[in-house]
């Protein structure tokens, strides 16, 4: 806990962690933007509202815009105790149904939302076929035959390799193109094609990069062989073609146990 004394006042900040879920389709992504909507701004000013003074959260990432969440964090500082269940009503009231805090919970005094996050899961979802209820939520590829089998084969070749300097938008300014891909695999349930994968961290556009890297794997316009060399090129012209936004959810952040403080 952080103590600063002003002649007699004594102030502090406690730290809390906010988890939240959106929809991304009606947003600039998650952060601030000089003159588009963002899930941050809107975040900001409802914590701002309820507790009359500004107020600045801290996100564990960036989503592009139309990109979705089921399960985001974020970090504020408050300088009082609060009723985490109030006060998570309270925000929920004064945000659009597209965005929901699902949990407000206290943490340690140095516990940051982006840098203790020890894994972060993405899902892509394709439908292969055409539903209009779905098109916010989905690529949509109609008569398209892929071959899965060979996606998932590309797909492990990922794990195998720390470098996705090929998946990562142009012009980025990165301290490094290293990540720890865990988990890479493709799963077919009925006309509902999802893509997982999870690691320690990832690259701006490298999700979305690889996932139109995996369908070329997919219509045979791109060899197993081919596609390691991508990866061992470190180019993104080498790469394919995004994957539209729409079909991006980031699914999960973990992080240490210990953080997190049960009264």
């Amino acid at each position: 806990m952080m103590y600063i004394c002003a002649r007699t006042k004594i102030t502090f900040q406690l730290r809390y962690f906010i988890e939240l879920s959106y929809k991304g389709t009606n947003y600039h992504g998650w952060q601030l933007q000089p003159d588009s909507i963002s899930v941050q701004e809107l975040i900001n000013k409802a914590f701002s509202t309820v507790f009359k003074r500004k107020i600045d959260v801290v996100g564990a990432g960036r989503t592009d815009s139309g990109v979705h969440a089921e399960q985001l964090f974020a970090h504020v500082d408050l300088n009082e105790e609060i009723d985490t269940k109030e006060i998570n009503y309270k925000i929920n009231s004064l945000l659009p149904n597209d965005i929901v805090i699902l949990n407000i919970e206290k943490t340690v005094d140095d516990a940051h939302a982006r840098f203790l996050a020890t894994s972060r899961s993405y899902e892509y979802r394709i439908f292969l076929g055409r539903n209009p209820f779905l098109i916010d939520t989905t690529w949509q590829l109609n008569n398209k035959k892929l071959n899965i089998v060979k996606m998932n084969e590309a797909a492990q070749i990922l794990l195998t390799y720390t470098n996705f300097k090929c998946f990562c938008r142009s012009n980025s300014n990165v301290y490094t193109y290293e990540c720890d891909v865990r988990k890479a695999e493709w799963v077919l349930t009925n006309k509902m094609l999802i893509f997982h994968i999870t690691a320690d961290r990832f690259l701006r556009n490298m999700v979305r990069a690889i996932v139109g890297t995996l369908l070329d794997v997919g219509t045979g316009k791109v060899s197993i062989e081919e596609f390691k060399q991508i990866l061992e090129s470190k180019d993104r012209c080498k790469a394919g073609t995004s994957a539209p936004a729409q079909g991006l959810f980031l699914t999960q952040v973990t992080y240490p146990k210990t953080i997190f403080i049960h009264e």
